[in-house]
């Protein structure tokens, strides 16, 4: 370069180096533009649903319910069945009944014929007994009728087994019950496999809200109603035994082993049940409470916990990792632009 063109030189140097200041700062400037820019577009919709929680504070939301809501519990002088809010217990409920007025009916029966043979064939009104030996009518008699009342309960009662064992479709929500010496766990492998552990509330924290002494807990079985439900337990330590009799549901759980049965409870509310197996010291304080609430509303208690999810949710998730890789992969790209036309400036 001749002494005479440095001022041209000088130029096109200083402007290719403003250049590169410019291409490196560009970058940064949009990545605050949009830090800058992201609270304010979480806070649009944050106070868009505040105001839509207003409107319906309910709607898709979890409320715990109050004692108002207690269906399924033992009633002083109680003296029947608890009333069933399950279809399996519905049907149980109307085979026992029916199976009172049988019984009722046979030993109404069988009495008035010991009183018709106590006053008949008394001594003083039968002073010559009957030597008949055989009667072959009679002897058929009582032994084809008892045959057929036994049959007829057979044919409901194995249908009422087979139903108690019916496997859980495969939409079923799961729920890992294990016993523990002395308290509950309640596990949710399909909602992002979080475990709640469920203790028995002291006698007069339980009366201050309302709720029934030795039977409340701190934290229930939460669970949807109207839907199959796949209740699998387990123990962690002797064996437990999960029963709930308002539910007409009752399940061991074994040490070493997983049990399952299916559960539909058709009514949201309260439903309490104990241990009913004898596991220890403190058997009798392991209380079941199972809280059945509608389904947007158990969906919306789920994503309360930690790592919970609903549906795809899970597999959703990993979406934005990778939208960050690529905002990453642009900003390294940016700087690579901006370092080759820096060379480009000093070689110049």
């Amino acid at each position: 370069m001749r002494f005479g063109d440095w001022p041209h030189g000088v130029t096109r140097f200083v402007m290719v180096f403003w250049a590169a200041i410019a291409l490196a700062l560009v970058p940064q400037a949009v990545s605050a533009q949009d830090a800058a820019e992201a609270p304010a577009a979480e806070a649009a919709p944050a106070e868009g649903a505040a105001a839509a929680g207003d409107a319906a504070p309910v709607a898709g939301g979890y409320e715990p319910l109050g004692p108002e809501w207690i269906k399924g519990q033992p009633t002083a002088g109680g003296w029947d069945v608890q009333d069933q809010f399950s279809p399996i217990g519905e049907t149980a409920s109307g085979l026992h009944f029916g199976l009172m007025w049988v019984m009722g009916i046979i030993c109404i029966f069988v009495l008035g014929l010991l009183l018709w043979v106590v006053v008949r064939y008394r001594r003083g009104a039968n002073p010559t007994p009957s030597k008949t030996t055989h009667n072959t009518f009679i002897e058929v008699v009582w032994t084809l009728v008892p045959v057929l009342i036994l049959v007829g309960i057979a044919v409901p009662s194995i249908s009422l087994l087979s139903d108690q064992y019916e496997s859980p479709p495969k939409d079923a929500v799961t729920i890992k019950v294990t016993g523990y010496q002395w308290y509950w766990g309640y596990g949710y492998p399909d909602n992002g496999g979080f475990e709640v552990i469920s203790n028995m509330l002291p006698e007069d924290e339980a009366k201050a809200k309302g709720l029934p002494a030795l039977l409340a807990v701190d934290n229930r079985l939460v669970v949807p109603v109207d839907t199959p439900l796949r209740i699998q337990t387990t123990a962690a330590d002797v064996i437990h035994s999960f029963a709930v009799p308002s539910l007409w549901f009752k399940i061991d759980a074994v040490p070493g082993r997983l049990n399952e049965r299916l559960l539909t409870i058709e009514e949201p509310g309260i439903y309490y049940g104990q241990c009913s197996e004898l596991c220890g010291a403190r058997h009798g304080y392991m209380p079941i409470a199972v809280e059945a609430l509608p389904r947007d509303q158990w969906e919306a208690w789920v994503r309360s916990q930690p790592g919970g999810t609903v549906g795809d949710e899970a597999e959703a998730a990993p979406a934005a990792p990778a939208a960050d890789a690529s905002a990453a992969e642009g900003e390294e790209a940016a700087a690579e632009n901006a370092g080759g036309a820096e060379t480009a400036a000093a070689t110049n």
